[in-house]
């Protein structure tokens, strides 16, 4: 997609200096290879190394599912597509960019990477890759997530990872967030801060990240690729492109290929990103420069953000919890290439619930969100007799999500969505960039 671009995402700046970051600069965090694609804003197409191709092989191609009976469900003309990135240990999509990452480190020759997770799917998928290419992997889990999904914990543990509950008090970044927040669930960016620190400070690791930054929607977009291929081949055009959106990893690879061609000209396609109305960084976010992580360590990205120093509720259950988007999606949706909508907690897990009754998968919250805004479509389809297509990213299963459909069935599960006044606390303290 940035190779398409006419106005190509802002470039991330030193949280010192201010000014856009260079890639000596980011090779101490990153590895070398990722650093190059992070950078590269012209390359249209990144040859997939055979070692990947190999792995992928395994559980890819994923298959593009029509939802023949959720269509008869709902009684609609429209007609529903999902991706499923489910079909592997790990439950998700992030397999797709957790081996590519895997692979770059074990090829510069480091001991192991660090990381954060909130859900655990990312974790997950990174400890799969790392016991592949017998790699260390140290993963920082968001709190309330480590002690709402244990089991999920405990598949990263049986591949080989180390596991710490964020914020912890084995990092400087961590006590001093514990300090300043005492008693919190925490969140991505303090996850971010304590997985940088921790490979900072250890000799041959480097950080790697599940979603947000260029390299990793680039590794996602053979989702995209794989489906637009089976699109084709069935002279199948959409007219609606739905993702769930937390930092974009998803959505971006999904929307790739079809994005391009909306960028040249060539068709155009409504896409959908969707968010959590608790932590809604599209729809009431403030698009500017802001730290990529709560404890100010990481380099700045210009971004969709709710303010770094933004924590979702602890009764937010469904995903997507980073205050934060990619910048090549916040550039797209400034510059009107595609919607976004916020739904609400409760009735993301109604549509769970019906997809699981009637299409036989029961789906990972953050999938679910792409569901509500999917079954909403086409609703609206059956209002007005359109027959349209709808294609959305059906990103993971939620078998270790067990423990957010229990709340939802008890009535334990509320809508909550932060004020005005407490999004604006958080935006009050985004940096001063001119």
């Amino acid at each position: 997609m940035r190779a398409d671009m006419k106005n190509k995402p802002a470039p991330l700046l030193n949280p010192g200096t201010l000014q856009p970051l260079k890639a000596e600069e980011l090779t101490p965090i990153f590895c070398e290879e990722l650093v190059a694609q992070e950078l590269d804003d012209n390359t249209a197409y990144v040859p997939i190394p055979a070692e990947i191709l190999d792995f992928y092989k395994m559980y890819r191609p994923a298959p593009l599912v029509r939802a023949y009976c959720l269509e008869k469900k709902l009684g609609t003309p429209a007609k529903i597509y999902y991706k499923f990135e489910g079909n592997n240990t790990s439950g998700s999509h992030k397999l797709n960019s957790a081996i590519a990452q895997a692979y770059y480190a074990k090829k510069q020759g480091l001991k192991g990477v660090t990381t954060e997770t909130g859900a655990g799917q990312w974790g997950t998928a990174l400890s799969m890759a790392c016991s592949y290419f017998d790699l260390d992997c140290k993963v920082y889990m968001v709190k309330v997530s480590y002690e709402q999904k244990p089991f999920r914990r405990e598949v990263m543990r049986t591949y080989g990872a180390n596991v710490t509950p964020s914020p912890s008090d084995t990092t400087e970044i961590g006590r001093k967030i514990l300090a300043e927040h005492p008693g919190t669930g925490g969140s991505l960016g303090c996850a971010i801060s304590e997985a940088v620190e921790a490979a900072t400070k250890s000799e041959g690791y480097r950080y790697v990240l599940g979603s947000v930054l260029n390299q990793v929607l680039l590794h996602q977009s053979i989702i995209g690729l794989e489906t637009k291929a089976a699109l084709d081949k069935y002279g199948i055009t959409p007219d609606i492109i739905i993702g769930c959106a937390g930092g974009g990893s998803n959505l971006g690879g999904l929307i790739s290929p079809f994005m391009g061609e909306k960028l040249r000209g060539e068709k155009d396609y409504r896409i959908i990103a969707v968010e959590p109305s608790s932590c809604p960084s599209f729809t009431r976010g403030k698009f500017a420069y802001d730290f990529c992580d709560t404890g100010m360590i990481c380099p700045l990205a210009k971004m969709y953000t709710l303010g770094s120093d933004f924590i979702p509720s602890p009764n937010h259950a469904g995903g997507l919890r980073y205050h934060g988007m990619s910048s090549i999606l916040s550039q797209l949706y400034h510059d009107g290439y595609m919607e976004a909508r916020s739904v609400e907690q409760t009735s993301v897990f109604e549509a769970a619930e019906m997809f699981a009754r009637v299409e036989g998968i029961l789906p990972a919250p953050e999938s679910s969100h792409a569901i509500r805004v999917a079954i909403d479509e086409a609703m609206k389809c059956k209002e007005t007799g359109e027959e349209k297509t709808i294609v959305f990213g059906l990103t993971g299963t939620g078998y270790f999500d067990m423990v957010a459909y229990e709340r939802f069935h008890e009535g334990q599960m509320s809508d909550y969505i932060p004020t005005d006044a407490e999004l604006n606390e958080s935006l009050a303290k985004l940096p001063k960039v001119d």
